[in-house]
């Protein structure tokens, strides 16, 4: 056979070894904070990049329903325990031009042309939602919590926004950027209690994984969502 028609096939066959190589060891790593099935794909890859970034896997948590009371559950993607405090992510994945202020209770997402429009809950008060119902849950002292906002997928942030104190919002391209800006930039904390904390977000986690508690949790939201169409 000729060398020039070996040596692409040499070169390519070194690729889908070490793409099919890459795929596993990614699997593995995941492994070591949920399942390969749990959440989304794009809370997947977030917590896949703050693996990789250095924090420890008994750090990160991922879909965590927190438990309010009243059979009432708050659904929060991922929340990291840092050096500097509580790192709450609200992950999200759309495409076209995002229109929405700080204050609006609903975003609205602009697809082809504006000829398809869809609106969605401003993902600023959700996540400040569930900061909120994290410190009603569980007293965490003076340990700061941090809100960070991240958008994947091939979307453009069409308004300028004036952000909260403690809160950040970025494109999934320059999450990374930003998660180490609040390593960087805020002041160490102390954890007193960190054993506890920690228990407190695995049982958050775990109630996760009770089919009972999603089905709760998703009629509680479409009930929601109804009460707000009639008004």
């Amino acid at each position: 056979m000729n060398l020039y028609f070996i040596i692409p096939i040499i070169i390519l066959l070194f690729i889908v070894v070490f793409l099919i190589y890459n795929e596993i060891e990614n699997r593995k790593l995941l492994k070591t904070v949920t399942s390969l099935d749990r959440g989304t794909s794009s809370e997947r890859k977030m917590v896949l990049r703050i693996l990789k970034s250095g924090i420890k896997s008994t750090a990160i948590f991922h879909d965590l329903y927190l438990n309010n009371g009243n059979e009432q559950y708050s659904q929060i993607d991922i929340v990291v325990a840092t050096k500097v405090g509580i790192i709450v992510f609200e992950v999200k994945e759309y495409s076209g031009w995002i229109f929405g202020s700080e204050n609006q209770v609903n975003w609205t997402q602009l697809l082809a042309y504006g000829k398809q429009k869809y609106k969605f809950y401003n993902p600023i008060l959700q996540n400040k939602k569930h900061i909120e119902d994290l410190r009603r849950v569980y007293n965490f002292d003076d340990i700061p919590i941090y809100s960070l906002i991240v958008f994947f997928g091939n979307c453009t942030l069409k308004n300028p926004i004036n952000l909260p104190h403690g809160t950040y919002l970025t494109k999934s391209n320059s999450v990374m950027e930003w998660f180490n800006n609040i390593l960087e930039k805020q002041k160490l904390v102390r954890y007193g209690n960190q054993w506890d904390i920690a228990n407190f977000l695995k049982q958050a986690v775990e109630n996760g994984e009770s089919s009972i508690i999603r089905e709760k949790h998703l009629n509680n939201i479409q009930r929601l969502k109804f009460i707000n169409k009639s008004n």
